[in-house]
């Protein structure tokens, strides 16, 4: 088995994969116009979709370019042999990883057992990543979750990850009941780690949580001994979020990522998404400096790429 993880610096950067955002568009912007981290992941894609009626409409989501290299699929499901079929699709893609999502909070994901709910169904947990190492034979497999579903359930939960001999566990330091209502916990991640060091020194493991840019990362890295750092929604309140160097932007540099973003939106999915997607994206680049809030307004009314060409 080829295993880029074993391949990366410590600590290594990664962007959390995110529903409605990293998409193959936000990722190519990631890897081109932006300080990339060092792993990108795939929004995640529904195992069930992709073996079924729903193919086409979710296999986009598996769409990479070789600029966003190293990248990882994110899949989830509750069936393991649709698992199994879609980690194969995802080798015979060329990913260079596979992330089984146990973590996301949503309520009609884990209403279906899926995401987070897999906290309280271990057996079934299991037979997923099972699944997944059968279907990917030379992709390595790892996992994404969180500390617990209603409460922290570190020392049961972690160590029954660990024992599945995964190439890495990312852990977001907060319970799914608590969504992001409270501050992530990085004291239980730090736990994790004594126990990876006792039962599989050989995992990596990915401390995810409230982690707003690179130098927080390193930060978190020294505090806990994490191998990897990821961030997800700091992204959004600095597009620069990877940059080593801190060094504040100008609204020109902001404007001119947004400008690239949109005209790669259209040329990727012409009329296939609705454009509304980007506006989520407006906040991110439209931001902290003079006539920023007027400029985002205005942007919101638009209707297409050219509406924003002219406004900006």
């Amino acid at each position: 088995m080829t295993n880029f993880w074993e391949k990366l610096n410590k600590p290594f950067m990664i962007l959390a994969p995110m529903e409605g955002v990293t998409d193959v568009v936000f990722r190519e912007i990631m890897a081109t116009k932006l300080p990339s981290p060092d792993v990108l992941f795939t929004e995640f894609t529904n195992a069930d979709g992709l073996m079924s009626k729903g193919y086409d409409k979710t296999i986009p989501r598996l769409n990479f370019t070789n600029n966003q290299r190293p990248i990882v699929a994110q899949i989830w499901g509750t069936h393991p042999e649709t698992i199994e079929e879609s980690a194969k699709l995802c080798e015979k893609l060329g990913f260079d990883g596979i992330d089984l999502n146990m973590g996301c909070p949503d309520r009609a994901v884990m209403k279906a057992g899926a995401g987070a709910a897999m906290v309280n169904n271990p057996s079934l947990a299991k037979e997923i990543i099972e699944a997944a190492k059968r279907g990917a034979k030379n992709t390595p497999v790892s996992v994404k979750t969180r500390i617990g579903y209603n409460s922290v359930k570190t020392e049961e939960w972690i160590p029954f990850l660990l024992e599945q001999k995964i190439a890495t566990l990312t852990i977001h330091g907060r319970t799914a009941k608590q969504m992001s209502d409270v501050p992530a916990d990085w004291n239980e991640i730090k736990k994790a780690i004594k126990i990876r060091d006792e039962i599989a020194p050989e995992t990596f493991i990915v401390g995810n949580g409230d982690v707003e840019n690179y130098e927080q990362g390193i930060e978190r890295h020294k505090e806990t001994g994490v191998d990897g750092v990821m961030i997800g929604r700091g992204i959004f309140h600095n597009p620069w979020a990877f940059d080593k160097s801190q060094v504040v932007h100008s609204s020109e540099e902001y404007i001119l990522v947004l400008k690239a973003h949109v005209q790669l939106f259209e040329e990727t999915w012409g009329t296939t998404k609705n454009f509304d997607i980007m506006k989520k994206f407006f906040k991110m680049y439209i931001n902290n400096f003079d006539g920023a809030r007027e400029l985002r307004t205005k942007l919101m009314e638009c209707k297409n790429t050219k509406d924003v060409m002219t406004i900006v």
